[in-house]
């Protein structure tokens, strides 16, 4: 394990929040109404709607439209926090985001690990999953992009904690082989990756988590009863969401394009709800700002926003097929 590139990220991370904290002032009360919303969906998720469906029968699955389509104001909270945007302090930042990571089911500590790395190496080759890499055979790798894009993700996503439970040597070879390469990014990327994925904290972190979710989902799954289809519904479509929405914005981004990604088109009453996510260019120009500031440097720098690109209709456009890296 390499504990030297290791030490490196989270003192990279740390200082980065440091400097967040001090530079950028949070939003807090835009953001506690956004935790109030997705507290009260968490609760009826989880509590009211098995006793509305045991009440009312397929007449509350109503209910599940509103809980679906709050997907990305969800992540999107999970975003700020790992940013150092949710809340001022940092262990309540940390606290907060890794609770509304339990209830769904992400790992956070290695969302946020990819998340940050990804900021840091933008559509590098392990990075760019609307991309053949010229080695599998074209007709698996058109399978493999459409199941990433139609949950594939997610469903990774709730399958890597069981890597935490193989030897930690075999997990880091793992990562080391599949994220081979001879480019200088590629090498260092390799290196971090297999840094985290031998790192023995966090490593333990994941399994908590994990083990808390798998908890309260069972616990939900019982309420339920009969029902439980419902749920699996539910959460199948809140990943269906999270895997379209994860590449839309750097969807055949060109390598020398800004900051490797777009921004698009909106409506304002979509805007708390993707938390500004359609202004993800400039979010990955300026990661020290907080989703609220980014509405108004949008209308100062009309120029670097791609008003002709619709939010939704470029996340069907995905289903084009591969993209381009040029």
């Amino acid at each position: 394990m390499d504990r030297q590139a290791a030490a490196e990220w989270d003192g990279a991370q740390a200082a980065t929040e440091g400097q967040i904290s001090r530079r950028v002032s949070v939003d807090l009360r835009a953001n506690l109404a956004l935790l109030s919303v997705i507290a009260l969906a968490v609760l009826t998720q989880f509590v009211a709607m098995p006793f509305l469906l045991r009440q009312y029968g397929a007449s509350a699955l109503w209910i599940a439209v509103p809980l679906v389509l709050l997907t990305p104001m969800h992540w999107g909270l999970i975003h700020e926090a790992i940013h150092g945007h949710l809340l001022p302090r940092r262990r309540f930042n940390e606290g907060v985001a890794r609770a509304l990571a339990i209830a769904f089911m992400l790992p956070f500590d290695a969302v946020r690990f990819g998340h940050l790395m990804h900021h840091r190496y933008t559509r590098e080759s392990f990075d760019r999953p609307d991309v053949h890499d010229g080695v599998t055979h074209p007709a698996l790798a058109r399978i493999g992009y459409y199941a990433h894009l139609l949950g594939g993700l997610y469903l990774a996503e709730l399958a890597l904690p069981l890597l935490t439970l193989l030897p930690a040597s075999w997990v880091s070879r793992l990562v080391a082989q599949k994220l081979h390469s001879e480019e200088p990014a590629g090498r260092e990327v390799q290196r971090l990756f297999v840094a985290f994925a031998g790192n023995t904290e966090r490593r333990g972190l994941i399994r908590r988590d994990w083990i808390l979710s798998l908890a309260l989902h069972a616990v939900a799954f019982y309420l339920y009863g009969a029902w439980w289809p419902a749920l699996v519904g539910i959460m199948l479509l809140r990943g269906l969401w999270l895997s379209i929405a994860d590449n839309l914005p750097h969807y055949d981004v060109v390598l020398d394009e800004q900051a490797r990604a777009r921004n698009f088109r909106a409506p304002a009453i979509w805007h708390p709800v993707l938390m500004n996510h359609h202004l993800h260019r400039l979010h990955h120009l300026h990661p020290t700002l907080p989703w609220t500031a980014l509405p108004s440097l949008a209308r100062a720098h009309a120029a670097v926003s791609d008003t002709d690109a619709g939010y939704f209709r470029s996340a069907l456009r995905q289903f084009r097929g591969f993209g381009k890296v040029r």
